[in-house]
Formats: C-alpha cells, structure tokens, sequence
C-alpha cells in the first residue's frame, strides 16, 4: 500500500467512526502517519474526557486497523 492509499485508507476510517464523536459533542483530526503510528487530535468534548482512551483504543485504533492492518498503533496528541 502507498503512502497516498494509507492515508485515504486511516481518513475513511476516521470518517466513519467520527459520527459517534460527534454525537457527543466531539471530533478527531488526523496529525500524521509514520511507518505503522498513526497520530490524531481528539477534540471538542473528546478532551479531558475520562474514557477517551478507552475510545482511542477500542474504537478508533479498531477502526484504523480495520481499513490499514499494517498500523499498529494509534496516539493521540493533546491540544
């Protein structure tokens, strides 16, 4: 997969779990890809939030993972 193919591949993941942030009254930016790290920003109401970890982990990497298996992790930068 290219560069180019990955970061269409981690946006489409990203898209489709950003309607449960939003819901919320949340959101998640992608920050960068680097070999097999992904970086986003959570935002809005995903900051400081006590189970945003538990949703970067189960719900966002999940989802990554889902559409670029060769990602093996995903952080998540503070603002």
């Amino acid at each position: 997969m290219t560069a180019t193919e990955l970061k269409v591949n981690v946006e489409k993941a990203l898209e489709e779990i950003r309607p449960f942030l939003q819901s919320d009254g949340g959101d998640i930016s992608l920050i960068s890809i680097e070999e097999e790290t992904v970086t986003v920003r959570l935002e809005g109401a995903c900051v400081g939030c006590s189970v945003n970890q538990m949703t970067l982990k189960s719900g966002v990497e999940m989802t990554i993972k889902k559409y670029a298996p060769q990602i093996q992790n995903v952080i998540n930068i503070e603002a």
